[in-house]
């Protein structure tokens, strides 16, 4: 067809002295499902892709196998070349056929993989790619147990990436092939070493290989040329620049380094970012980053959002990106596994950093298991996270490897596991952290170098200012872990204490309920010395097929972004020191039902005037940005407007203590389905 020679009629392209050419490879592709049985009604569609978005799919979340297949036309001109296919993103199983031939499979979503097809290729001639994707549930890939959707599909790019004989190799765990590790960082001297994996199909011996280092500004600052060995091993490289300007999240210092194979004639060339920072974790200094202190106010980030599901574009990391600069935060958790590419280059970009996990975690079903000690589960956990450090260990933005999440030691015991990942960890990288989140006792809390405890005190019974007594006890008992907190639970905008559901109440989690749960953490957590970093649960709501509504609210905003919840402004009172924050709380609460009320204002200037019906009424503070009113008597109609600094925010309301009637479809307004 017309459309697929357009897209990759790569016979017109021709072959420059530059010997690695890299093709996007994300048009053309026809999709269909497996229980189709056939490719006839097959749909055009362009990566990134996910089956769960598409139309036919609207209602439902499809866990399911289905077919992607292109064309490629391959010059002549490739002959004695090596092409290699990358895909950056697959969730969770590909099988890539070339040509009718097995090619191989990768088993995980949460990471790129590359395909060398040389051998299964006709230059100068059409050739047909088939993948079979597959999300289902399987206990031999990691996670085993999420309530986040694993959304089916080529949900990230592909390229095809073409080589002379030698070259970097695009083998390496998916990565680029060039890992930078600095040895030593000082302001005075950075010291280090680039391991380089090369790959060789010409029979050569050695080869020669020239590495330069390029300073932000562009000048060249290094440069070293020698000759290697191509025996499989990776090159060492030597390497140091004086007077480096360090990577933080206020100078986000950026060094490209270029590594070139080959002597008259260049074989190779492969360009890579970094950065130079040191990066400590104590009990007692915290985290401290280049040897100063660095105050970690974090927020946990999924793969998803309503359009787009998990195939999100730069666009849409673009946007998200904006929501944490506007929020404040300066670090981001990729939970249950990495984000792409694009959006680490951004967070190294930005001087946002960065807590990457693999995907070791258990959900908060009773049905749910997090391991399997199987030879199966145990090794592809541990191929996926020597991919996740392999693809992800240039970026500075980096600080820290996630080890598991959320496991229980119950049954089979996982703590032997959990030390074989944290070895391979450190042996891989030693220069940053593990870290774990734990909402368990136990010995595998005392595992990884950092622990997260994720707490909940306060939801389901009592009160949330309860955290402070768990606080206390950590501190009395636990103060030489370097302990870390994370938190949150949902609200929803559409519930408000005045709608009554019109059936139970037990999924019934108004916004204002939220509120007073992240209002008393803030107050107890935030500012406490105990931890090393406090990370909020989530900042944006999530699809989670498993829970009532098809989805997890418990965000700062709602999943299609178009809503930011009291507990946003909280956040970005307490951490945005650029744009000053003055919010009235419980502006959609516009019918209530008892004329005893009180007020909450967010500021993040000091303490703002507020005038009910025009009268001044004290404001007192709880906590930090942080204001609220004595419970005072009101009817009718209201009106609220906070003031400060020549900011205002207003609300106006009605009180009606008539009897309510159930709001009808209500629940089906708080999703938008």
């Amino acid at each position: 067809m017309k459309r697929v020679a357009a897209t990759l009629l790569l016979v017109l392209l021709c072959i420059t002295a530059q010997a690695r050419k890299v093709y996007p490879l994300n048009e053309g592709w026809r999709f269909f499902f497996k229980s189709e049985n056939t490719s006839d009604n097959a749909r055009y569609v362009t990566l990134p892709h996910t089956w769960n978005t598409d139309t036919e799919a609207v209602g439902l979340f499809l866990e399911t196998t289905a077919n992607y297949q292109n064309e490629v036309r391959i010059p002549a001109e490739w002959r004695g070349k090596r092409v290699f296919v990358k895909f950056y993103g697959v969730q969770n199983v590909a099988t890539l056929f070339v040509n009718g031939n097995y090619v191989g499979e990768h088993r995980g979503g949460a990471a790129a993989f590359t395909f060398e097809i040389t051998d299964k290729l006709r230059c100068g001639d059409k050739n047909a790619l088939l993948v079979i994707v597959s999300n289902n549930s399987r206990s031999d890939v990691l996670p085993v147990s999420t309530d986040a959707n694993l959304y089916g599909g080529i949900y990230r790019g592909a390229e095809l990436i073409v080589t002379d004989r030698t070259a970097v190799s695009p083998l390496y765990f998916g990565s680029d092939g060039v890992l930078v590790k600095p040895t030593s960082v000082t302001p005075e001297r950075v010291e280090g070493e680039a391991e380089i994996h090369l790959t060789s199909s010409s029979g050569e011996a050695n080869c020669l290989l020239t590495l330069d280092i390029t300073a932000p500004d562009g000048t060249r600052v290094y440069t070293r040329r020698q000759r290697v060995r191509l025996d499989g091993r990776p090159a060492s490289v030597p390497f140091s620049v004086d007077d480096p300007e360090l990577w933080s999240p206020d100078h986000a210092a950026l060094y490209r380094f270029t590594v070139r194979l080959g002597e008259q004639q260049v074989l190779d060339e492969v360009s890579v970012r970094t950065g130079f920072r040191s990066v400590r974790f104590t009990p007692e200094e915290r985290f401290t980053l280049n040897g100063s202190f660095c105050a970690i106010h974090g927020v946990t980030l999924y793969h998803d959002n309503a359009l787009e599901g998990g195939a999100l574009t730069d666009a849409d990391y673009d946007a998200d990106m904006a929501c944490i600069r506007d929020l404040g935060a300066n670090a981001v958790r990729s939970a249950v596994m990495p984000h792409a590419q694009y959006f680490y280059d951004l967070c190294d970009e930005r001087g946002i950093l960065v807590w990457a996990e693999i995907p070791f975690q258990r959900a908060p079903f009773l049905g749910d298991m997090g391991y399997f000690p199987t030879p199966q589960f145990e090794e592809n956990g541990l191929q996926q996270l020597q991919e996740i450090i392999a693809q992800n260990y240039n970026h500075p933005s980096v600080v820290m490897w996630g080890i598991f999440s959320l496991l229980q030691a119950k049954g089979d015991d996982p703590s032997p596991y959990i030390r074989r990942l944290n070895d391979a960890a450190h042996r891989m990288d030693p220069t940053r952290p593990t870290v774990a989140c734990s909402n368990q006792d136990g010995s595998l809390n005392f595992i990884t170098d950092l622990i997260v405890w994720q707490q909940e005190v306060g939801w389901e019974k009592g009160s949330p200012d309860d955290v402070a007594v768990w606080r206390d006890l950590l501190r009395r008992n636990w103060s030489h872990l370097a302990s870390g907190v994370c938190y949150g639970e949902p609200g929803f905008p559409a519930h408000q204490y005045n709608a009554v559901p019109p059936v139970s109440r037990t999924n019934w989690i108004p916004e204002q309920r939220q509120s007073r749960f992240h209002e008393a953490y803030a107050k107890n957590l935030e500012q406490d010395s105990l931890f090393w970093g406090v990370w909020v649960n989530n900042l944006f709501d999530y699809g989670s097929a498993r829970r009532p509504y098809g989805v997890n609210g418990s965000g700062l905003m709602t999943q299609d972004r178009r809503e930011r919840k009291d507990v946003y402004y909280l956040y970005r009172a307490m951490w945005n020191k650029r744009d000053t924050t003055l919010h009235l709380a419980d502006k959609r609460h516009r019918l209530r039902d008892t004329e005893r009320q009180a007020f909450k204002v967010y500021s993040s200037a000091g303490r703002p005037q507020l005038r009910i019906n025009g009268d001044t009424v004290a404001l007192r503070r709880y906590a930090d940005c942080q204001y609220v009113t004595d419970t005072m008597t009101l009817q009718g109609t209201v009106w609220l407007k906070a003031s400060l600094g020549g900011q205002s925010d207003s609300l106006r309301f009605r009180i009606d203590c008539a009897p309510q009637q159930p709001l009808l479809g209500v629940l089906r307004q708080t999703t938008g389905r």
